[in-house]
């Protein structure tokens, strides 16, 4: 009874360890010299054949229609909230560090909130406690992505660390950096473009595991004719029984496949605050891993910026979470007063 009970935890634990394992995977092939567009055509192959036996036989007493319209529709989200987020994704790791790329993730669900409030998806109740929580946490939570981006400061190791950490990490100018964090601020904007759209497409074609195989098999396509187009070099597509083989493997069936069930399950008993809470652990792992096999060292700016990422992160799913309750407690009252 008390694993039981603790299930749900190590679920979101074990997710945000895979996440932190795809930066670091992904940093790493990235380093290695393979191509991003590349990476991302192989990923989402990985991801389509790790998934659709089980869209095929679990989902098979699912009556979904999918018409030709609809088809578009997922074609399109496809392109711009999937293939275009992970191209950029990857694209920016080569400017870099994988702990910003995990750090950057804490920004999705406040920029989820932001583009919901333009498409008037979302609302904010400025007299009341969680409207303010919502916007003070965008704020903060968006301070912090620019702090971690644009301010450096003074290592937390000692001296004789940093050369370790230059040596071995970014390596690449200030410069590259900042427009490397444009790029990944922009993926994430993107996927965050995709989880707003997913919502009415999920509502026309219910069966969410054949759904997500089509999405990757669409984002597979694309992403390997724009790949074909800027990389015709064979040599750049040869993936033999190497770390980058490994790598696009892990991301694919891994992340793609098991942290998506174990998502769904999740969701299904705790709900999806419970689910977003756990963000950040996976900046936790990546920086630790980083440390430890990268040599990477933390700066002062980026620690403080961490910070602020994720006050703001949780700032903005307390105020979701008490908008939540206050609704369901009008509705009650309103059901009471009916009677």
């Amino acid at each position: 009874m008390v694993l039981k009970r603790y299930q749900p935890y190590l679920a979101m634990l074990s997710i945000q360890l895979l996440y932190a394992g795809m930066a670091l995977f992904s940093k790493a092939s990235m380093s290695n010299g393979m191509n991003p567009y590349v990476f991302v055509v192989y990923r989402q192959a990985f991801a389509t054949l790790a998934l659709a036996p089980f869209a095929i036989f679990l989902e098979s007493n699912k009556t979904a229609s999918l018409s030709f319209t609809l088809l578009v529709k997922i074609f399109f989200i496809s392109l711009f909230g999937i293939t275009l987020s992970l191209d950029l994704c990857y694209v920016s790791l080569g400017y870099i560090s994988a702990t910003f790329a995990s750090a950057s993730t804490n920004t999705i669900p406040v920029i989820t909130f932001i583009l919901a409030l333009c498409f008037r998806m979302e609302s904010i109740c400025y007299k009341q406690s969680h409207g303010i929580a919502k916007i003070i946490g965008s704020v903060v939570c968006v301070t912090g992505a620019v702090v971690y981006a644009f301010v450096n400061g003074p290592p937390l190791y000692p001296e004789s660390h940093k050369e370790v950490h230059y040596q071995t990490s970014i390596g690449t100018p200030k410069g590259e950096w900042i427009k490397g964090s444009i790029i990944m601020l922009s993926a994430n904007t993107m996927w965050s473009l995709y989880l707003i759209l997913q919502g009415p497409i999920m509502k026309q074609y219910p069966a969410k595991l054949r759904l997500t195989t089509l999405q990757c098999l669409f984002s597979c396509i694309q992403s390997a004719i724009w790949a074909i187009s800027v990389k015709r070099d064979i040599a750049a597509w040869k993936l033999g029984f190497n770390f980058n083989l490994l790598s696009v493997a892990y991301c694919g069936v891994l992340v793609t496949g098991l942290s998506y069930w174990l998502r769904a399950w999740v969701i299904e008993i705790k709900g999806p605050v419970f689910t977003a809470m756990f963000t950040p652990i996976a900046l936790i792992f990546t920086a630790l891993f980083s440390s430890i096999f990268w040599k990477e060292t933390p700066h002062l700016g980026s620690v403080c910026g961490a910070i602020l990422l994720v006050m703001g992160l949780y700032g903005v799913l307390w105020g979701k979470q008490k908008e939540a309750e206050c609704k369901k407690a009008s509705q009650c009252k309103g059901e009471i007063t009916s009677i």
